[in-house]
């Protein structure tokens, strides 16, 4: 552990240099987003925090002070809002090129996290846990527009060092065009499936350390095809239809559906600036077909150091179908919500098993912050603290509970079933800048044990 700290208290003196830079990083103005409802030209967007995908996630730009506004209603091809003029041409950062015809900014991130155990004897006898520290993820995203085109066209390119197979591999990566008779934009390559408000926000804006154990075991991190996302700002309707299939993602580790379609409708009955609140209630469907007619669900407890705690083992099944609901309520610096779904496997060799999970998380930034809550992808962003620590401020501090479970017990699955109760704190130093300190216990009731552990982890994460 002394070890850990040392690394930790190591990188912070380095980041502590920097908030000159990041003086300069704070007066980023906004990659022109064209919303389902404004005209085609490219138009100025809200100056939120730019990332896209998860610790598949693509950092991108952000400002130092948050937004005024608690509504986001832009979305681009990294399903990020970067922060770009439309100048004459000129390098305006060391990170971004802004000319009349084409906008490109390189964004990065990295995460770093360490985790403990302590495990009573039946949790022992089931799985044996050694304390860790590792490289989460460390990725590259490079993204734009074409503001001289009467519609609006973005692109984005994310590359990411796999550290467990010493590899690169490409995550988010695509082009999105504004399609307004549509009511929203047309995406097309690699990108998350869309089921799921938590599996579609940014895992690099994500309140929690890591997805539950039933978002990781059952959807896929990304998928290659077509999403069309929707909005329409009037009625409070929001929606996200995929399809997706494996021909350009053969052997990657996602890839475990041959195809699959998802829809994901949002209603927001309530979503008001003046008051700060966000009422969101969603319903997910999917339907798919995995590879070679075989699956496997499996989780690690929230711990990507840890083994898997759950899993079913290869069975085989032609077909999935998913179903589940999502709800949020967001007051001021307050959040409430929750999520849970059903999968149901034909597979007449387990006797159609349906599995099911979710969690229930409440967050809440004692500093006064609010999570901006983006209107198109139907997700929230990331906490951009008031007054950074570098400036004279506390930052942001963001205090969390979830409980989350996952049963795989169903017809001759024997994959087991895990709870997890995990307080934690986010200390968000500067809009680039986060520390992470989290503890859990869970239960694991599997080859007829049901042990307990505890879980004691640490995360330093780094983006631009």
């Amino acid at each position: 552990m002394r070890f850990i700290l040392r690394s930790h208290f190591l990188l912070l003196t380095v980041f502590a240099v920097l908030p000159a830079w990041n003086s300069c990083r704070g007066q980023d103005s906004a990659i022109a987003q064209a919303t389902p409802e404004s005209s085609q030209q490219p138009q100025p967007v809200s100056s939120q925090k730019s990332v896209a995908t998860s610790p598949d996630a693509n950092p991108g730009s952000q400002q130092n002070t948050p937004p005024s506004s608690t509504l986001d209603d832009t979305v681009d091809a990294g399903e990020m809002d970067d922060d770009i003029d439309h100048a004459p041409r000129r390098m305006s950062r060391w990170n971004e090129y802004t000319g009349p015809h084409f906008i490109a900014k390189l964004g990065m991130g990295f995460l770093i996290d360490t985790a403990a155990y302590a495990q009573n004897i039946e949790s022992k006898e089931q799985i044996n846990m050694l304390p860790a520290q590792r490289l989460r993820d460390f990725r590259f995203v490079l993204g734009g527009s074409f503001p001289s085109l009467s519609r609006k066209v973005t692109w984005n390119v994310g590359i990411m060092y796999d550290a467990p197979t010493h590899s690169w591999v490409i995550r988010q990566t695509g082009i999105m065009v504004a399609v307004p008779q549509l009511w929203g934009n047309v995406f097309i390559g690699r990108s998350k499936e869309g089921f799921s408000l938590n599996k579609v926000m940014v895992g690099y804006d994500g309140w929690t350390m890591e997805r539950s154990t039933m978002s990781d075991a059952t959807i896929p991190i990304l998928a290659d095809g077509f999403k069309w996302l929707g909005y329409t700002p009037k009625h409070g309707f929001l929606w996200n239809f995929g399809y997706y299939n494996d021909w350009l993602s053969q052997g990657q580790s996602f890839s475990t559906y041959h195809n699959q379609t998802v829809l994901r409708a949002v209603w927001l009955p309530i979503h008001s600036d003046k008051t700060r609140t966000a009422f969101h209630v969603g319903l997910n469907l999917r339907n798919g077909s995995p590879k070679q007619g075989q699956l496997q669900f499996r989780a690690r407890p929230e711990v990507s150091q840890a083994p898997y705690f759950v899993d079913t083992g290869k069975f085989a099944t032609t077909n999935t179908k998913m179903a589940g609901y999502e709800t949020y309520y967001r007051k001021g610096s307050l959040l409430l919500g929750s999520e849970y779904w059903w999968v149901h496997a034909n597979s007449s060799s387990t006797h159609n098993p349906t599995i099911h999970g979710g969690d229930f998380v409440a967050t809440w930034c004692i500093t006064g912050e609010a999570r901006a809550y983006n209107t198109i992808q139907g997700a929230f962003r990331e906490v951009i603290p008031k007054r950074s620590v570098f400036s004279g401020g506390l930052g942001a501090v963001e205090l969390i509970a979830r409980f989350s479970d996952i049963d795989l017990d169903s017809g001759t699955l024997k994959g087991g079933k895990f709870w997890r109760f995990t307080p934690m704190v986010n200390w968000y130093l500067t809009d680039y800048l986060r520390l992470v300190g989290t503890y859990g216990i869970g239960r694991l009731d599997r080859f007829n044990l049901k042990g307990n552990t505890q879980f004691f982890q640490t995360r330093l994460q780094f983006e631009f």
